[in-house]
């Protein structure tokens, strides 16, 4: 190139710089302009062979392409291929070697610089004759900086085919091209890590979109109910996205779903526990209003789902269907507190009543002996302080949505528990005695305004200046007679069927909000509150005449009668106290009438186990 004259070599320079810098923007690969690189290094500046070795990550420079005019028999430079040197050793011999202006120029009597680690060929070119013919030893480098100043790589040549040194022309080219070259290779990269980048949006972009679809079928086909609702904003609550299942269990459209909210739809005793579940992100099971105007017990679980940069967005739900165990926990109560041949409530739970009427609060002004209750009952105080409402349990509305249950049918609500899930249990009132059970008033024995007792209820005697009333708890203790011989003769069937029918007729001829309650054997007992003395008797005329009259079971006709007493019960007596002096009043009947009471052992020898 030298040998030719000054204005040729300039075109000739310029043309040649200006198709191999084509080459390299042609490159549509990191690859490919590196392969561009070393080839235009080679046909386009008159070299035989030339090397990149571009930076890694690790700051470290490998051969990443190599080009030879003619491929040597010993394999040529392409054996460096892959090779690491350190950027240590790199930095080293850049700054050992002669500066021609960006090139650097590494005489072969300055090879003690060249460290072991650097990749170095050397070919078996002729020796040099004059000072500025090439040496085979001799080498140029071109480092390759980016716009920032950072290093990107080194591009190597050796061989000039002129056989001599560079001049200033070929440095000159050799500069613009490695600029070019530098250029070329950080839009390589640009490219690569954009199209790296792109690829991995796409993957994620796959991966949301398969992430969301999954979602969409779960939510969407889930067999339990799915809601999303929003927490933010003027939609705050609203169902903003709902499920078929949803739909189908409330028996809502989706469209009209989409336009509530779960506190339009709660029943009002379990909007609180809905607020909560809301606000804490957990579990509750309340009510929800189906279409049919009737309500469904339901599970809610809610997971809010948060957002990496604003925090909670929305509100997961899933609802689930509970209404079939709430069936069978009300049976398995109703069970466990009723007889399960009457259906009547049995022992415990007509003490449990008794005990939610009664309390322990003394009374200051006075003292009542409760002889109505029986003889040689010590007289026992009692107050007038108001009583915690919380004692009763529920009320009769909260029942009637599931009093219809399976095997419920008839039952009366306020003779049936009732269960607030979610709250404590308790029972549904009777009616309101006179004074108002809103609050709890003390249960007083009614004042006796005849000249004694009798053999049902026993004389009344006040002592002192005791505060009394004219109507109370009555406890009426009914004593089946001449059950016994029923059983022996036509047996235990004919025993049940005839108890289930005085069942039928007791629960007949009390009033209502009377409690009728199967003690066990052949024993029942009436509640009856807010009832004078006078009403008490007549009640227990009622009774006896409901069930003295035959009844036909088996296409036999079978008659039982019956002993009753009837006790009273106030507040600051136990309940044995209530029961037993009741108990002892119809024994006091029975025996006024002369019938048998004791077996030989002292035992009532009528009585049959419940």
């Amino acid at each position: 190139m030298e040998a030719e004259s000054e204005p040729y070599v300039r075109l000739a320079t310029l043309r040649t710089l200006h198709r191999v810098v084509a080459d390299l923007n042609a490159a549509r690969s990191l690859a490919g302009t590196l392969q561009a690189v070393v080839e235009g290094a080679v046909h386009g500046l008159g070299f035989d062979a030339a090397a990149v070795s571009l930076v890694r990550p690790d700051g470290d420079l490998v051969v990443a392409a190599v080009w030879e005019l003619e491929e040597s028999a010993m394999g040529g430079p392409s054996v460096l291929l892959g090779q690491v040197g350190s950027r240590e050793s790199w930095d080293r011999l850049l700054g050992v070697s002669d500066h021609w202006g960006t090139l650097r120029f590494l005489p072969y009597d300055r090879g003690w610089a060249v460290a072991s680690d650097i990749p170095r060929w050397i070919g078996d070119g002729p020796m040099p004759v004059y000072a500025n013919d090439w040496h085979p030893a001799d080498g140029l480098l071109a480092p390759m900086y980016s716009a920032g100043g950072d290093l990107l790589g080194v591009l190597s040549v050796d061989r000039p085919r002129s056989g001599k040194r560079p001049g200033a022309w070929t440095r000159e080219a050799l500069e613009m091209f490695s600029l070019q070259a530098s250029i070329a290779i950080g839009n390589a990269r640009l490219r690569a890590e954009m199209q790296r980048a792109l690829a991995r949006l796409e993957k994620e972009q796959q991966a949301l979109r398969a992430s969301e679809e999954s979602f969409r079928q779960a939510f969407e086909y889930a067999p339990s109910g799915m809601a999303i609702t929003e927490l933010h904003g003027a939609g705050r609550g609203q169902l903003t996205r709902v499920n078929d299942a949803l739909c189908r269990l409330l028996g809502r459209p989706r469209a009209v779903l989409r336009q509530q909210s779960f506190a339009d739809l709660v029943h009002p005793e379990d909007r609180a526990l809905l607020e909560r579940t809301s606000a804490e992100s957990g579990r509750a099971e309340l009510r929800l209003s189906r279409r049919d105007g009737g309500y469904q017990w339901v599970c809610l679980r809610n997971s809010i789902v948060a957002d990496a940069a604003e925090g909670p967005s929305f509100l997961l739900t899933h609802v689930e269907d509970i209404e079939d165990r709430k069936r069978h926990e009300l049976q398995l109560a109703h069970r466990a507190s009723h007889d399960a041949l009457t259906g009547l409530p049995n022992g415990a739970e007509l003490k449990a009543r008794l005990g939610r009427r009664l309390c322990n609060e003394p009374q200051t002004v006075g003292v009542v002996s409760p002889a109505g209750l029986g003889e040689g009952v010590p007289p026992q105080p009692y107050g007038a302080q108001a009583y915690g409402a919380q004692a009763y349990g529920y009320s009769a509305d909260s029942y009637s949505a599931h009093a219809a249950f399976d095997g419920l049918e008839g039952v009366d609500p306020l003779a049936a528990p009732v269960h607030h899930y979610g709250t404590a249990e308790g029972y549904a009132l009777p009616p309101a005695a006179p004074g108002g059970y809103g609050e709890h008033v003390h249960a007083v024995v009614p004042a006796d305004h005849g000249a004694g007792g009798d053999a049902w209820s026993g004389p009344f005697r006040s002592g002192g200046s005791a505060a009394v009333a004219d109507k109370g708890l009555a406890v009426i203790f009914c004593d089946l007679d001449g059950f016994k011989s029923i059983n022996d003769r036509f047996g235990h069937n004919a025993g049940d069927a005839v108890l289930v029918e005085v069942a039928r007729r007791l629960s007949q001829a009390v009033r209502d909000g009377d409690t009728v309650a199967r003690l066990g054997g052949d024993e029942f007992v009436v509640l009856a509150d807010g009832i004078g003395r006078e009403e008490a008797k007549d009640l227990a005329h009622r009774l006896r005449n409901a069930i003295i009259p035959p009844m036909r079971i088996d296409g036999r006709a079978m008659r039982v009668g019956v002993s009753l007493g009837i006790g009273w019960a106030g507040c600051g007596m136990s309940i044995e106290e209530v029961l037993h002096t009741a108990d002892e009043r119809m024994y006091d009947e029975k025996r006024a009438r002369g019938g048998s009471v004791r077996g030989a052992r002292g035992e009532r020898s009528h009585r049959r186990a419940g």
